[in-house]
């Protein structure tokens, strides 16, 4: 098997995503790969953001607008420089996070998708659907599902 030329990881900025951050840059690394790291938002102001994560507690990772992704990323890319990547690309993408995997994976002709295991098994995964099982049955590519829960 040929080793892998572009790995896409996903980050929502909590530590289970960087936990995928991190594998993912190994397997880059060790493979020479380029490594996309991919944070998918929805643009929102100040306010709202607050507000947001006064509800959400401790799920207010999860809110971001466009400055907070940029935020995310630059975090991201550090961690996996130190984890071994040598060629690293960022993407903010506006959208879902399945639906914006999905399309950094295509762009950029990926042949590995890597995320973390978070929601797989829970509740609201089972019935809602989770991003890694979705992932994996729509990306089309290998995908690492990394355990960080």
């Amino acid at each position: 098997m040929a080793a892998y030329r572009t790995v896409v990881v996903g980050t929502d900025g909590s530590d289970s995503s960087f936990a995928a951050v991190d594998r993912a840059a190994g397997v880059a690394g060790d493979s020479g790969a380029t490594l996309v790291i991919v944070c998918a938002y929805y643009p929102a102001n100040k306010g709202d953001v607050e507000k947001a994560q006064d509800v959400l507690g401790d799920e207010a990772y999860q809110v971001v607008g466009s400055a907070p992704a940029e935020d995310t990323l630059l975090s991201a890319r550090d961690r996996a420089a130190k984890a071994g990547a040598k060629n690293i690309d960022t993407a903010a993408v506006v959208g879902d996070p399945v639906d914006s995997l999905r399309k950094v994976v295509a762009e950029r002709s990926a042949d590995l998708l890597v995320v973390g295991n978070r929601g797989l098994n829970t509740l609201a995964g089972r019935i809602l659907g989770s991003v890694p099982s979705e992932v994996a049955r729509k990306s089309g590519v290998d995908v690492l599902i990394v355990h960080t829960t």
